[in-house]
């Protein structure tokens, strides 16, 4: 199967996936739900659902796992892209090229949405359905309250408002931020894979850390290179607030050269999976190729 057709039939089968676990009738206050599935049914890749499903399918993980499993990381992203909107953080009018979900709704609406998304992921990875073993659903379930929380994405997301202050931000600040609030769900979804099967997760941690990195910079380039109408939400926001990027310091060939090389690093650290990893490689290429 093709990268591409792989991608899609990720992405398929996790928003069917969401549209069943997320039914409107699931709360008593109809309107949060409709601002749930907003959230979480809108446009979007799929990238990290289909990284920890092609990472389980390393170790013969059953798909339906691996896509809860999934599915729950997704609602991750989805609040945090919500809450990463609101006027108090970025102040974004638009997400995935349609309004985010507090002009949709409105502010408190979108608060609360996120929140749901937020400890409904914790629901599903300790279902039954997850995975059989309690052991190992209590393994997700840390995983990704560590990836999620203070020292993970929640970290990250703090020194970068931080870094709206501090004009002299250098390389490694820089990576340090991102590996937090970019890589620590990239980290998740491809050990969440050797969680679930119970797996060496050492490569796919070497693996994950080059790849978030790469999407980083990749954005950082999109940011400078391409339109809102194109990707979907607002363009050169770091500039504004004064906020330095790996275009900043590395100009744009070098950020060009430096994603490639982590891409490379990514490959070589699949080496140990021979070709059961040849999507995952695909995966880490289009990270530093696509154009949204």
């Amino acid at each position: 199967m093709s990268f591409e057709l792989a991608l899609r039939q990720a992405a398929q089968e996790t928003d069917a996936l969401l549209d069943r676990l997320l039914p409107l009738e699931a709360s008593p206050a109809r309107r949060i739900m409709e601002a749930v599935r907003y959230a979480a049914l809108g446009p979007g890749k799929r990238l990290r659902p289909f990284l920890l499903v092609e990472a389980a399918s390393l170790f013969d993980v059953p798909r339906q796992q691996s896509l809860r499993a999934g599915a729950a990381l997704e609602c991750i992203h989805c609040y945090s892209l919500v809450h990463d909107d609101l006027p108090a953080m970025d102040d974004d009018d638009l997400r995935r090229g349609r309004p985010t979900t507090h002009k949709a709704f409105d502010e408190a609406t979108a608060i609360l949405a996120g929140d749901a998304l937020l400890t409904f992921a914790f629901e599903i990875l300790s279902a039954a359905e997850t995975h059989p073993d309690a052991t190992i659903r209590v393994a997700l379930v840390s995983g990704l309250a560590k990836a999620a929380g203070q020292a993970g994405m929640v970290g990250g997301q703090m020194l970068d408002i931080e870094a709206e202050t501090q004009a002299n931000s250098n390389l490694s600040d820089i990576v340090r931020i991102q590996s937090l609030k970019t890589g620590a769900l990239f980290r998740f979804a491809c050990e969440a894979g050797a969680v679930l099967g119970a797996g060496d997760p050492a490569p796919l941690r070497r693996y994950a850390d080059s790849i978030g990195l790469a999407f980083q910079i990749a954005d950082d380039i999109l940011d400078v290179e391409s339109t809102p109408e194109a990707l979907g939400k607002a363009t050169q926001k770091d500039k504004g607030m004064g906020k330095a990027t790996f275009v900043d310091l590395l100009g744009l060939d070098g950020a060009r050269q430096k994603a490639r090389r982590l891409v490379d690093e990514a490959v070589a650290a699949l080496a140990p999976y021979g070709p059961k990893a040849d999507l995952l490689a695909d995966a880490a290429r289009f990270i530093v190729a696509r154009r949204k």
